[in-house]
């Protein structure tokens, strides 16, 4: 037996062979256990066939982002064990069928069609990596069991399948890559970034969610949906994104917190209706779950080139505020706070994630709201005579009635509007309106949120990184700090708006600048220059369609 600190398993194969199911089962195994995870799935477009993997890092310590090196490989096929060999650490064992082929030196050679039927090998899968891992069998039947729920018929077949696996390994190899058990067992959950953002808006008070189906943000509406009699929900797939954003708007307009779901390809249909948010003066919380483009891209794969997008959609100039989450944790709060800037300043809200944070399982604390207050709609106690829906005020924010709910009429015009909401064309009042709604940018950047800063001051090198990029850039750093360096974080949760004044000291003290980002041109670096007048000269981009790791990141950097 050997005791490993962390480990990291990639199960590997052909879509429709069971490898998620098998994955988010030892994901779960492993976080009920105590242990710590981040989990990578890398998918092909497809619904049967091509090569997928998930992976799963795991250990008792802190688990910050993947790894590339592979402990375990879980083959379900040949082509996984020719694919994924070049990662193999030096221990490494896989773990596959022996009509694969794999070269028996470095193989766990398991006879499948001898412990259970096809259909059930993953599950008996599951109970091999569960012994060698020193998983109790009784936490990974119970959550099989959780799993398949009220399928009764199906239960006594996967234990069976479980058992038999977990009962081969134990006698034939044991627990070869145990991992040591941790101090304390502090009842996590796992969830992944779209849970944790669906559950936030849950959270926020959310009453009404369109979309039209695309990955990699699909998975947040699925979620809401099975939580819709619980919450007094609506969840509505709309016939295209068009309808969907429209439907939100006509939601919010009505009083119900409203958001929307969707990618690149379906925000760019989206993106009249962001205008049309922004001079109804509408709250609406939009979620783009980043791909690789253009078009349609690598719809699987993870990347962070919509910032432009988001930054600029929608014709015309109206306020805006885009958050990007850089964990599963930021993922649930920063959507409260998306929603509570939405309900506040009335306007479109942004939450940029990608499909690698969407699709990675992280164990998690559960989230405490007993000292928090909700977002909730902003509604005018009003008693004038008269209501206007855009009356000027200095905040720019006007009071807002719903329609219906008072004596007043409640107007609003996607064409430019006097105060009372009819359609003008009176250029005096025009350019007043232009100043009104600009005005809310003001309160925004007082709730801007600061870039947290950890490390050295005046450092030898300092990493910025937004959004999913986090884990990576805080291991890589690590890393450099143990050769010596002084070394910094900057890392944004919030890409717009930017205040200098929360962090331009730390990138002028730096002997060193490094923009660590999964695109081609830079596009962060390139916002702060814009907005603040400094240049990052050195990068480190990704733009292949993989997550950031921080391998990747140590390996470019020793290029500079």
């Amino acid at each position: 037996m050997t005791v490993h600190n962390e480990i990291n398993i990639c199960i590997g194969g052909e879509a429709g062979q069971g490898l998620i199911t098998l994955g988010e089962l030892l994901s779960k195994s492993l976080v009920r256990s105590g242990f710590n995870i981040a989990v990578t799935q890398e998918y092909m477009s497809r619904i049967r066939g091509g090569h997928n993997t998930f992976a799963i890092r795991a250990g008792s310590g802190q688990i910050l982002a993947p790894r590339e090196s592979i402990d375990i490989l879980v083959a379900l096929n040949k082509e996984t064990v020719i694919l994924q060999r070049n990662q193999l650490s030096p221990h490494a064992l896989i773990l596959t069928d022996a009509a694969h082929g794999a070269p028996a030196e470095l193989c766990l050679l398991v006879p499948y069609k001898d412990l259970t039927s096809g259909k059930f090998e993953n599950i008996a899968a599951l109970g091999v990596v569960a012994a060698l891992l020193g998983i109790k069998e009784s936490v990974a039947a119970e959550t099989v069991r959780q799993f398949l729920g009220k399928k009764s018929d199906l239960i006594d077949s996967n234990l069976a399948a479980l058992a038999a696996g977990w009962a081969w390994a134990d006698k034939h190899a044991g627990s070869v890559f145990r991992l040591p058990p941790p101090a304390e067992y502090p009842g996590k959950l796992m969830l992944n970034g779209n849970d944790a953002i669906a559950l936030g808006a849950l959270s926020a008070g959310l009453k009404f969610c369109a979309f039209y189906p695309m990955t990699p943000s699909t998975s947040i509406p699925q979620t809401l949906a099975r939580y819709d009699q619980d919450f007094n929900l609506v969840v509505e797939q709309a016939e295209d994104e068009i309808a969907a954003i429209n439907m939100a708007i006509g939601a919010s307009f009505c009083g119900a917190p409203s958001m929307v779901a969707t990618s690149g390809g379906g925000f760019a249909l989206m993106v009249e209706g962001v205008s049309l948010a922004g001079m109804t003066e509408t709250p609406v919380v939009i979620v783009v779950g980043q791909r690789p483009g253009p078009a349609t891209g690598l719809p699987t794969r993870t990347e962070q080139a919509d910032l432009d997008f988001v930054l600029h959609a929608g014709h015309g100039e109206f306020p805006r505020a885009v958050y990007a989450p850089g964990s599963v944790e930021e993922c649930f709060w920063l959507t409260r706070e998306a929603f509570a800037i939405a309900e506040r300043f009335q306007g479109p809200v942004f939450i940029l994630t990608d499909q690698f944070i969407a699709d990675s399982y992280r164990a998690v604390l559960p989230f405490k709201l007993s000292e928090e207050t909700s977002p909730s709609v902003q509604i005018e106690n009003f008693s004038g005579a008269f209501y206007r829906r855009f009356a000027f005020t200095e905040t720019g924010v006007s009071p807002r009635l719903l329609p219906g709910m008072s004596a007043h009429l409640v107007v609003a015009d996607s064409d430019e509007h006097t105060e009372d909401g009819h359609i003008t064309e009176d250029l005096g009042i025009r350019e007043r309106m232009v100043e009104k709604r600009q005005n809310k940018l003001r309160g925004i950047v007082s709730r801007v949120i600061p870039p947290e800063f950890e490390g050295d001051a005046a450092p030898d090198l300092l990493l910025i990184s937004w959004g999913s990029a986090k884990g990576a850039v805080r291991e890589a750093a690590s890393v450099k700090k143990t050769e010596g360096l002084k070394v910094g974080l900057l890392h944004f949760r919030q890409v717009w708006p930017l205040a200098p004044a929360g962090f331009m000291e730390h990138l002028k003290s730096a002997k060193k600048t490094v923009c660590v980002e999964s695109n081609a041109i830079g596009q962060f670096a390139r916002l702060i220059r814009r907005e603040c007048g400094f240049e990052i000269k050195n990068h480190v981009r990704r733009y292949d369609g993989l997550a950031i790791t921080p391998e990747y990141i140590l390996r470019n950097l020793s290029h500079d």
